[in-house]
């Protein structure tokens, strides 16, 4: 085996790895925020559960979201033997446009979505590599389209559900603050689940995707330890905390109570395990925003600080455009840097 080959295999899998980690790292504030916020849990306690969440996920509920990924955005043929040095650049420049987004975003204390950086990230680079005809426009069109979906269906959710339990409970006792804070645990372990089955998925198929480009693997299946290693750096990532994006979402949007924390997790975490399912790799953190929204607004629609919530929106837009422009210059950089 080429020993450089072997060097570029390390280097990409480690890119990607790092991606996962910054992905749970930017993401671990859709899981844990709202606990925090309410009290239900010392942060600390949160994070390792939800990391314990994150670690699980990947290995109980299948690889379709990998599958996605890896096989029905860009066309394998894009990577030719021929030209490998051209198609390590492009996947580099493709982790380097999310994972600066990712940065970017955190650093403001965004709520963006790792999943349209990781998309923005594969087509821009792509793009500037070989043009539009290498990009597989149907996968992408139902990759983008579950992405403006799913937040729809997460608002929708959060309302409908609020909604429910709000009349289910109607007759309680103001103890039942203890129950909510109680079960928003069990809810808040479900949504680390499904946040895990979801977006670990995209980090598997990137990295195989990565092997059958370099000739590590004849076809695209994905091994065992892929699957490991993804599942701890995103583990590994959420357990780290980003501490300016869980006062976003706890705080700012709309103002947290047990409540309404047990419903906006519950209603994401059925969204993201739901797409997870059908293989469709949807924002985590579109979903949880949104489900906060709906469920601040079926409190009471002037509850919802708009203003946070549009900021948050434009990020959401900006994101694909954002990482891709990153990728491609990334990508144009990297090949003067070697030409």
């Amino acid at each position: 085996m080429d020993i450089t080959i072997l060097g570029l295999a390390i280097l990409v899998v480690g890119l990607i790895l790092f991606f996962d980690y910054s992905n749970g790292f930017h993401d671990s504030a859709n899981v844990v925020a709202t606990m925090i916020t309410t009290g239900a849990l010392s942060p600390k306690k949160a994070l390792l559960m939800a990391a314990m969440g994150e670690l699980i996920g990947p290995f109980l509920f299948g690889t379709a979201v990998a599958e996605t990924i890896g096989k029905n955005i860009v066309d394998l043929s894009s990577f030719d033997p021929k030209t490998m040095s051209l198609s390590i650049h492009l996947l580099i420049a493709a982790l380097i446009g999310a994972i600066a987004w990712n940065l970017i975003t955190w650093f403001f204390g965004l709520p963006s979505s790792s999943s349209h950086a990781l998309i923005g990230g594969m087509v821009g680079a792509v793009l500037a590599g070989y043009g539009p005809e290498k990009i597989l426009w149907k996968g992408l069109l139902y990759v983008v389209g579950g992405l403006i979906l799913s937040p729809l269906v997460g608002l929708l959710f959060g309302v409908l559900f609020f909604k429910l339990t709000v009349y289910l409970a109607r007759e309680a006792t103001p103890k039942i603050k203890d129950l909510f804070n109680r079960i928003q645990i069990l809810s808040s372990l479900a949504l680390s689940l499904s946040h895990g089955t979801n977006d670990a998925q995209k980090s598997m198929g990137l990295i195989t995707l990565s092997l059958v480009v370099l000739g590590f693997l004849p076809t695209f299946h994905i091994p065992t330890w892929v699957v490991a290693s993804c599942a701890f750096a995103i583990a590994l990532g959420t357990a780290s905390g980003g501490w300016r994006i869980i006062r976003t979402l706890g705080t700012k949007i709309y103002r947290l109570r047990a409540l309404h924390a047990f419903c906006a997790q519950t209603s994401s975490a059925a969204v993201i395990l739901g797409a997870a399912l059908l293989g469709g790799p949807v924002s985590t953190t579109h979903v949880v925003s949104s489900s906060i929204m709906g469920v601040g607004a079926g409190q009471r629609i002037s509850a919802v600080r708009w203003g946070v919530a549009k900021s948050i929106m434009v990020a959401w837009l900006i994101t694909i455009p954002a990482s891709g422009l990153i990728a491609g210059l990334s990508f144009f950089l990297i090949r003067l840097i070697h030409s």
